[in-house]
């Protein structure tokens, strides 16, 4: 190795010896190359084989002071129905330009939908879900099946379900949706139908039936013993989440091993069926924060999605410090370095494709400062 390559494998790349003669003969073999639809690797290994990730989605955060503003004009100058099918707004991070895509595996949008409303209903491959940040008043109907819509609840419509909401009030609502349509579209596998111009049922109960059935802790139904590929569950309602993250705090108090680090609880919904993640695609997770917390800086394989869901606090992306209010959602592509840091009691919602990268053995996590 020469003393320039040497150094270029100090700073963690490798300088590129081959095919550097610049003779006509060597030009007109890659002109050859191009017109047999042929690219040699040794052009393209830095950007194939990088030393480490080096996503092209980059860290944003998104304002929810802006976000729902957008949302409410939206709602006065479009129209819900046919063809749009939903009053959806992707957030698409600027490092990903023409694609409505918030990383390259996950789409996650602002939904809203106006007084007396109607989503017309459809099925689709891609998994999906909705977290209710502030409002109430929807139902979201999943294969005839009316779940109730209100603020703290994470709801699933997995792959191939069909589903379409209505409002019940005089209130508009507006919530998040996250997908994997990046990762569905990369992979070519989706299919779409339409379903009902309406709602199958418009029913307005305060539990689905799906809940009824399968949301009581510790226990399954025997008439379900059968596993499925994503949760039977329609809601994970806030009132048991916020109970189970208060008291990981109090037995943390009682000097019990309950967090996941000092000052910090966090739970991940499960399928109950399995005991794994809700959907083959997404994980998702709330984390609560004490005053003062602050957690170590990480990097990991795969791209999450945070929404501040209360309180206030910060994070820090790949070095820039960024203030968060109650609402605000932040990206993390893979292998940037986040952490957080809690000004007042901080709870937030998360979603990840972490089943993707586990399933396909790519997963990695380094805390900074711990060795490689």
């Amino acid at each position: 190795m020469t003393p320039e390559t040497d150094q270029a494998v100090e700073h963690g790349t490798v300088v590129n010896e081959m095919g550097q003669d610049d003779s006509p003969e060597l030009a007109g073999l890659y002109e050859d190359f191009e017109s047999a639809h042929l690219i040699p690797l040794w052009t393209q290994i830095d950007d194939l084989m990088p030393m480490h990730p080096r996503p092209k989605a980059v860290p944003h955060v998104w304002r929810w002071s802006a976000l729902y503003p957008l949302a409410q004009r939206a709602g006065d100058l479009v129209p819900v129905g046919r063809g749009g099918e939903r009053r959806a707004i992707a957030l698409a991070n600027p490092g990903l330009p023409g694609r409505a895509y918030t990383t390259p595996t996950l789409w996650t949008a602002i939904q809203y939908l106006g007084p007396k409303e109607t989503a017309p209903e459809h099925r689709h491959s891609q998994n999906a879900f909705r977290f209710v940040v502030e409002g109430e008043g929807v139902w979201t109907v999943v294969d005839g099946d009316p779940v109730r819509m209100s603020r703290g609840d994470f709801l699933l419509t997995p792959g191939w379900h069909f589903h379409g909401h209505h409002n019940e009030t005089d209130q508009p609502m507006a919530w998040i949706d996250g997908l994997d349509i990046p990762f569905s579209h990369y992979a070519d596998v989706g299919f779409f139908e339409f379903g009902s111009d309406r709602v199958t049922d418009d029913a307005t109960p305060n539990f689905s039936r799906s809940e009824r059935l399968w949301g009581h802790p510790g226990l399954r139904p025997l008439s379900g013993l059968q596993n499925t590929v994503s949760s039977p569950i329609g809601a994970y309602r806030w009132e048991h989440t916020d109970a189970a993250l208060t008291e990981q705090l109090l037995l943390e108090d009682e000097g019990r091993p309950a967090t996941v680090e000092q000052g910090h609880a966090a739970v991940r919904y499960v399928n109950p069926t399995t005991g794994g993640d809700v959907m083959p695609t997404i994980r998702a997770e709330f984390h609560r924060l004490r005053a003062g917390t602050a957690t170590p800086a990480r990097r990991e394989v795969g791209s999450c999605v945070f929404q501040v869901f209360e309180g206030r606090g910060h994070v820090v992306l790949e070095g820039t410090e960024h203030s968060l209010d109650k609402g605000d959602l932040f990206v993390v592509p893979s292998w940037v370095s986040w952490s957080l840091r809690a000004e007042t009691p901080f709870d937030l919602f998360r979603f990840s494709d972490a089943p993707i990268m586990e399933r396909l053995h790519f997963n990695r996590t380094h805390l900074e400062g711990a060795p490689q």
